[in-house]
């Protein structure tokens, strides 16, 4: 059954046989899972190492922002691959977003005060965003339909390795030899990903797919990178307000809010503000699912450092089972028989999101014990590689070829920028509520122990995060009901146009 819901024909035997592991597609799998399993370990070991990086560079204030300004910047690389993707394909794109992200990396390494620590973050999320994009984007053009839910449970169970090992590793490198060493290492880990990547992508994926308009003719992709480049300043003012916490922080706030309304007015299909069934709705949950748990995630092992004085270790440890829940998730979605009932396994997925992000708090009481933490991140996991693959799915089904590259950057962009925007709030709100006064280091020098003093311990300020974050992830369990295009059998492709800009010259910058 087609994501639009109209059955499909019965296949021939040769066709079911078929699968990404057969001689025609089985280079391009292991090619793109190698990508996927880089990013995978960069964002574990990255994510336990952060705590005592912000620690030794005096910016445990600015902590949010060492994870938004990779978001933020990313919504400029995801923009920028889609219009590069639909005009010459995956490989230019793909190529030079492992070399920024690399360099991102090389920059945060060697930074030796947070605001440079935070630009290479910055640097790292234009490269992060070009990647992902033309990743989405090679799926498409190099994998049938039926295909794509296995090549998107494959992403999944790329991440089930590195987050076993990745905050092990990470952990004991951060301890024995600092965090610097996390972040240049991992930049070694690009030549082999560039080495099985690129020589399958040129022959199934490369150059301009069908249909594509030549540049010059009608091309409005400088005007949307423009308006992406809007989107990130409008994020960037509103990560300075939230970290101001002034009454004259308002004016750079509202000056965000408007840029952010003129621009994804036109990036996003419309209707996405106000979830209108079918694709529209597919972009707006992609955020807040994406966004919800990126912030419960992100705060997980400072929390647990600072709050019930875990190595990093340890606190980076009881995320480890999250991979292998996620993979098991996108595998349960990628079966045959689970294909009818898509939207219901997105509900599902959505609600397991809620139920943990929810229950991760609770382990501030003292008398709660941590691995119920880790069971409940491990649940939310599940519940994510269920949602994210199925929405995935979705939005290819609903994309024209011409087109996969705008969606599949609405899709991120959405991601990056609700998880900018949940990340910014629940920055303020930390910062607010004290959790900027939070140690990481004991007062021996260790980065064993917290320390636990009079400051240590802010248990309102992480509350307060997973409140906000909670209030997202149940408010998606109602935006998972509005999958299904209205009208069984009826095509969604032109909703999948609706993008004002291209449909009402007499908008605001659509000339």
């Amino acid at each position: 059954m087609a994501a639009t819901g109209t059955p499909q024909p019965e296949r021939p035997p040769a066709l079911r046989a078929e699968s990404v592991l057969s001689s025609a597609y089985r280079p391009l799998t292991f090619g793109i899972v190698s990508v996927v399993l880089l990013i995978a370990f960069e964002a574990t070991a990255v994510g336990t190492a952060m705590p005592l990086a912000a620690d030794e560079l005096d910016g445990i204030s600015l902590y949010a922002y060492a994870f938004s300004a990779f978001f933020t910047t990313s919504v400029v690389g995801m923009v920028t691959s889609g219009q590069w993707c639909d005009r010459g394909g995956p490989l230019p794109p793909l190529a030079t977003g492992i070399v920024l992200f690399a360099g991102g990396l090389v920059l945060s390494g060697t930074a030796m005060a947070m605001w440079v620590f935070v630009l290479g973050r910055a640097v790292q999320g234009i490269g992060g965003g070009l990647v992902i994009v033309a990743l989405y984007v090679t799926v498409s053009r190099a994998f049938p339909e039926r295909l794509r839910p296995t090549v998107m449970a494959a992403f999944a169970a790329s991440w089930v390795v590195p987050s076993i090992v990745g905050p092990l590793i990470s952990g004991t490198v951060t301890e024995h030899l600092g965090w610097r060493w996390v972040f240049l290492g991992i930049p070694v880990l690009v030549v082999l990903p560039l080495l099985v990547m690129l020589p399958p992508l040129k022959r199934r994926a490369s150059g301009p797919p069908e249909g594509a308009a030549a540049p010059g003719t009608g091309d409005k992709s400088g005007r949307r990178i423009r308006l992406a480049v809007a989107v990130a300043l409008g994020a960037g003012l509103l990560q300075y307000a939230g970290q101001d916490l002034r009454w004259f922080a308002l004016l750079p706030a509202a000056a965000g809010v408007a840029l952010l309304a003129f621009a994804l007015r036109v990036l996003l299909p419309r209707g996405t503000v106000r979830a209108a069934r079918g694709l529209p709705a597919v972009v707006l949950l992609r955020g807040m699912a994406a966004g919800s748990y990126v912030v419960a995630e992100s705060f997980v092992p400072l929390m647990l450092v600072t709050q019930r004085g875990l190595s990093v270790t340890m606190a980076g440890l009881t995320l480890a089972a999250g991979g292998a829940t996620w993979a098991l998730g996108s595998f349960t979605q990628s079966r045959t028989r689970f294909e009818p009932h898509r939207e219901r396994l997105v509900q599902t997925g959505m609600a397991l999101v809620a139920f943990a992000i929810c229950c991760t708090p609770l382990v501030l009481v003292e008398s709660v014990p941590v691995w119920t933490l880790a069971l409940a991140m491990a649940v939310g996991c599940f519940g994510m590689g269920l949602t994210i693959s199925s929405l995935s799915v979705l939005l290819l089904g609903l994309s024209a070829p011409e087109e996969a590259g705008r969606n599949s950057a609405a899709l991120q962009l959405s991601d990056g920028l609700s998880n900018v925007l949940l990340l910014t709030l629940t920055g303020a709100l930390f910062a607010a509520l004290g959790g900027g006064s939070v140690t990481v280091t004991g007062a021996d020098g260790g980065t064993g122990e917290a320390g636990l003093g009079p400051d240590g311990a802010q248990p309102a300020a992480f509350t307060a995060v997973y409140a906000a974050s909670a209030v997202v992830a149940v408010a998606g369990v109602w935006v998972a009901g509005r999958l299904r295009p209205r009208g069984r059998g009826r095509s969604d492709l032109a909703a999948a146009r609706a993008y004002p800009a291209d449909l009402d010259p007499s908008l605001p910058g659509s000339g």
